[in-house]
């Protein structure tokens, strides 16, 4: 027996054509432990073949309890924030949390698409998502409700996206140093495959048009957002003939970064040159310096990404399919005024 072009596949054409019970289908994609292996072998190859979309109002009882939340990486102290957010919501709901990391392999993405098929997720959050295509397009298939949080790229139409005021957060870091009296700033901006990245960038160069300041290009440095990136950037901009009298670091990472690269060449922050960051980890207000930075609420948008998947789940309707939450500056002792102009 196969399936017609275009038919929809229901449990029960899956239970008719690997000769078993629906309730036995039902099992299997709920990860029960009550299937004989030859038998799960056989229906979890036909959900896979024929891509087995899933309804996705179904009713809670009838679901997995479970939100995978999955990172393209680990080694970053903002996903713990993150996780800290969605797991606040989903511990209310009764729901548990799978955190995964998808690297840029290609067979680990179908791995772990494949598990995701078998336990019958309730839905996925993807965090700064450039994971592989291939993962996108599956759940697409597989009729997973899905929502990114600080979409790589432009995000698509038909995926509610979580994100932060970028934009203003570039702006309001930069225009606090003007204001300071700095016009030679340093800006070190995150990879460029990130929209957040390139939006940071662009609110600074925003404030720095409205200013009157034209931007020089040697103060624009590319880093990644991690520490060792934030201090050999900071490292090129002091060696500058003309170096800048303040550092706009795109995120705290690459900010605590520049710290060292200041201590290093015998300087101090903010006596020597200002420093901001963006995002506001908890080790902001414990560095030293405190560090003026832009709060991202990285928890809040956890939980909000945790709150649409789950209303995705139950089949309700999402008011907007981009939803920005708004940034802050955070003012503390890493910046202090331009004493007299450079000369």
């Amino acid at each position: 027996m196969g399936f017609e072009d275009g038919s929809r596949i229901t449990i029960s054409t899956i239970a008719r054509e690997a000769g078993v019970s629906v309730p036995t289908v039902s099992r299997v994609l709920n990860g029960r432990s009550d299937v004989a292996p030859q038998t799960r072998a056989r229906v979890e190859e036909l959900l896979h073949r024929y891509g087995y979309q899933r309804r996705a109002g179904r009713a809670r009882d009838g679901a997995a309890g479970l939100v995978d939340l999955v990172f393209n990486d680990l080694d970053s102290p903002w996903a713990v924030e993150v996780i800290r957010g969605v797991e606040d919501v989903t511990h209310a709901a009764m729901v548990g949390t799978v955190v995964s990391a998808v690297h840029q392999r290609p067979e680990p993405a179908r791995t772990w698409l494949r598990n995701l098929q078998v336990r019958a997720t309730d839905g996925v959050i993807l965090v700064a998502s450039d994971v592989p295509s291939p993962v996108h397009e599956g759940l697409r298939r597989l009729g997973i409700p899905t929502v990114v949080i600080d979409p790589a790229g432009v995000p698509t139409q038909d995926v509610p996206t979580i994100g932060a005021a970028n934009w203003t957060g570039g702006v309001a870091a930069t225009e606090h140093l003007l204001e300071l009296g700095h016009r030679r700033i340093g800006f070190i901006a995150g990879p460029r495959r990130l929209l957040c990245s390139r939006t940071r960038l662009d609110g600074h160069l925003a404030a720095l048009e409205a200013a009157g300041v034209e931007p020089a290009e040697e103060l624009i440095q590319q880093g990644d957002f991690y520490h060792e990136s934030g201090y050999e950037c900071a490292g090129r901009l002091l060696g500058l003939d003309k170096p800048p009298t303040a550092i706009f670091a795109s995120s705290d990472q690459m900010a605590f970064g520049a710290y060292e690269a200041v201590r290093r060449r015998g300087l101090r922050v903010p006596d020597d040159i200002s420093i901001v960051g963006f995002d506001d980890l908890p080790e902001a207000r414990w560095s030293s310096p405190p560090l003026t930075t832009v709060r991202q609420p990285l928890s809040e948008m956890g939980a909000l990404a945790a709150r649409t998947v789950l209303r995705l789940a139950q089949g309700e309707r999402i008011e907007s399919m981009r939803l920005e939450l708004a940034t802050e500056l955070v003012v503390r002792d890493s910046t202090k005024a331009l004493a007299s102009p450079p000369a």
